[in-house]
């Protein structure tokens, strides 16, 4: 039997198109689909939650104790430092926790100790502080992209080491996390960021170019990893 757009049904006493018809189940498709996923999505952050709690009680511990906690979040592009951090922070306590995202340097910046626009930020007692990036900028982005010169990148390899030996010898515990995305994965968050309007802000000259120079940055990430990897600040990587 041959049909068209125009061709009528009753349903329930109601005189409707197969157009209509159609276009129904399209939307009811569609609708299932986002609720799903936010269904999906839920049950993700739910399970979090037991994770959350032992964030706060480790918190309280270090308020209690006085003690100072650097967790630092390296990783390319688009390698979900930044929703980690969200999800770590939702329910502590922002009295004793501060989230450190530093821009590129100041011309004042530029000549200083390297370490000291880093070390302004540092915890008191009892305080948390996450960075999303930190000093190991000299050894990925800026090695990559030529913002600093060799010797500066030298420099920073022979000596970062003994920075974080001083730094975790002295009291301060140092957890450093790398997250490591595809390239496939990288490519599609990007594509996200350029025709979502509340990621569009994220998207940089930098990300443009990531995907271009992939495998240096596979280069440099297996080199830096290696090289400052330390029994006193060992790295742990989160294949996000």
């Amino acid at each position: 039997m041959e049909t068209n757009e125009n061709t009528q049904f009753e349903i329930e006493g109601e005189t409707v198109s197969l157009d209509d018809l159609i276009e129904n189940y399209s939307r009811s498709k569609k609708e299932k689909a986002v609720e799903n996923k936010a269904v999906k999505k839920r049950k993700n952050e739910q399970t979090l939650k037991p994770y959350q709690a032992e964030l706060i009680k480790l918190q309280k511990h270090l308020e209690v104790t006085n003690q100072k906690m650097i967790i630092l979040f390296e990783g390319r592009d688009a390698a979900g430092k930044g929703g980690t951090i969200r999800r770590v922070t939702r329910y502590m306590n922002e009295k004793h926790y501060r989230i450190v995202a530093l821009g590129k340097p100041t011309e004042e910046q530029k000549s200083q100790w390297f370490y000291q626009k880093y070390i302004s930020h540092f915890p008191r007692g009892g305080e948390m502080v996450l960075f999303d990036r930190s000093w190991y900028n000299r050894a990925m982005v800026e090695s990559v992209f030529g913002f600093c010169t060799q010797k500066e990148h030298d420099d920073f390899m022979k000596g970062v080491k003994g920075f974080e030996k001083d730094l975790t010898r002295q009291g301060t515990i140092l957890v450093k996390l790398y997250f490591s995305v595809t390239k496939d994965e990288q490519a599609r968050r990007f594509e996200r960021r350029k025709t979502d309007p509340l990621r569009q802000w994220k998207l940089s000259e930098i990300d443009v170019q990531a995907q271009d120079r992939w495998d240096d940055f596979t280069d440099t990430k297996y080199d830096m990893l290696k090289q400052t990897h330390s029994h006193n600040a060992p790295w742990t990587v989160i294949r996000s």
